[in-house]
């Protein structure tokens, strides 16, 4: 019997104002090759100066993910042959990294794993090749991303599935979001991903030979072609054949992998130290001020939310999944103690709202204040839950405040019980089947009923009153 085995190598961009070794500016989406200069642009003679920023955001990372920090890093140049960055190295970092030996605890279905994080380095990104509207025998370089910093963050081969690899970029995401030193947004190519995978026997401590996936664009895509992968290897070791050590491009469209090229070694790569920076030193009382400014992370916000709130950890973990949610959670908590129906309604229809819009969490429409009010007039019977649905999504669009859609629509809750009574007559006397089927013994017909008063009063009326009146109603007749 073979186990899976995977490593996970994740690229970062660090969204800094400037580029690692320049002072081009890193926005997103300006016009190709206009965020250049001698440096990024490889001009002889140039010389990289390290942005003080990459550094402090990097050792960041590193103690947030339970790293040692060495006393000592050092820059290296990585030489291959980068057609989009024009030195023809990269600035790297190789023997002396800017931190190791970490760990990262992700939840599996028995409790959680720890997968240890071998090393976090920086390095420079390249340039984007483009293809798309151009004729088949050319290739257009934007340089405008060549230079942004990245951290490369490298977990030891330890996750043994694919849903395991989907966890652990997850809960990686998730704590780089809440350090706030990348938006990580993957259709930007802020955040990147290569898995090695191999197959061996289980026991075997050996490892077997493995291939790495690249071009993966979304965390769903990492599944599916570690998924697809595990099925190729294990078709060919079946049939007695051997795996080929390769890097993979997966084609989303196709669900299938492809051959990119044989894999490089490190030795292939021609590493020595860069000799245009500096080594560098750092002194305990720099990574104090530094762990100072990590914010509670999100595993030890779960916790507490669990135990400060009274949620299960089911709820815990989707609110703390995201900072600028749990923000919002926190900041509702203050003004409503009803933190069950709080959590139910920012698991349920809140973030169907933010789902369908596709909007961030961070980019929530509306205050707290304005939500927690909508919540209160539900809880007093202004208006209904359902009612008060329609209100959420009209202060998604409009930012509103709810009472003053309720009075725009006239969608206050009807529980005058002589206007009810009016009503609930005229269902009964148009639905005999279903009052004769309720009287009978089945349930479901009450139901229709609710559905016609409430369908009738456009979704305005008490649910729990027409219940309780129609009951009433038919056990008189």
């Amino acid at each position: 019997m073979l186990e899976t085995v995977i490593g996970l190598e994740v690229h970062v961009q660090l969204k800094t104002k400037t580029k690692a070794f320049c002072g081009c500016s890193t926005e997103f989406g300006r016009l190709p090759n206009s965020q250049v200069c001698p440096v990024c642009l490889g001009f002889p003679g140039s010389l990289p100066v390290l942005n003080k920023t990459v550094l402090e955001y990097g050792i960041k990372v590193g103690v947030a993910l339970n790293c040692k920090i060495p006393e000592y890093t050092k820059f290296d140049r990585k030489n291959y042959f980068y057609p989009d960055l024009p030195k023809n190295y990269q600035i790297s970092q190789y023997d002396q990294p800017l931190a190791q030996s970490g760990y990262l605890d992700i939840a599996i279905e028995n409790g959680t794993k720890r997968i240890t994080i071998k090393r976090v380095h920086l390095e420079e990104d390249a340039g984007k090749l483009i293809h798309e509207g151009t004729d088949s025998s050319a290739s257009y370089v934007d340089y405008n991303r060549a230079g942004i910093p990245l951290l490369e963050i490298v977990s030891e081969p330890e996750l043994n599935s694919p849903d395991e690899a989907y966890q652990y970029l997850t809960t990686l995401k998730s704590i780089i979001r809440y350090l706030d030193v990348s938006d990580c947004d993957m259709e930007k190519g802020s955040l990147r991903c290569d898995a090695n995978i191999s197959l061996r026997p289980c026991g075997e401590k050996k490892l077997g030979v493995k291939t790495e996936l690249k071009n993966m664009n979304s965390f769903k895509a990492v599944k599916s072609g570690l998924e697809y992968e595990i099925k190729r290897q294990l078709a060919i070791l079946e049939a007695g054949g051997k795996v080929t050590q390769q890097t993979l491009l997966w084609d989303e469209k196709k669900q299938k992998t492809a051959v990119m090229r044989s894999k490089e070694e490190a030795h292939d790569y021609r590493y020595f130290p860069e000799p245009d920076l500096v080594p560098f030193i750092f002194k305990s009382a720099d990574i104090k001020i530094i762990k100072e400014t990590i914010p509670e992370l999100p595993q030890e916000k779960l916790l507490r939310f669990v135990k400060e709130f009274s949620l299960a950890p089911y709820e815990a973990n989707i609110l703390t999944s995201d900072k600028s949610l749990a923000d919002f959670f926190e900041k509702c908590s203050r003004g409503y103690k009803n933190y069950k129906n709080l959590s139910n309604w920012i698991i349920g229809a809140f973030l169907s709202e933010i789902n369908n819009r596709s909007i961030e969490p961070k980019d929530i429409p509306i205050t707290p204040e304005k939500f927690t009010l909508l919540l209160n007039l539900a809880d007093t019977g202004k208006i209904n839950s359902l009612t008060a649905k329609t209100v959420l999504s009209e202060m998604f669009e409009t930012q509103k405040s709810p009472d003053l859609i309720i009075s725009e629509k006239n969608l206050s809750q009807i529980s005058d019980s002589g206007e009810l009574e009016q009503i609930i007559t005229q269902i009964i006397n148009v639905n005999e089947k279903s009052v004769t089927d309720y009287k009978n013994g089945k349930a479901n017909a009450l139901m229709f009923l609710i559905g016609q008063a409430m369908k009738q009063t456009k979704g305005k009326a008490n649910p729990n009153m027409v219940t309780e009146m129609l009951k009433e109603r038919i056990k008189n007749a």
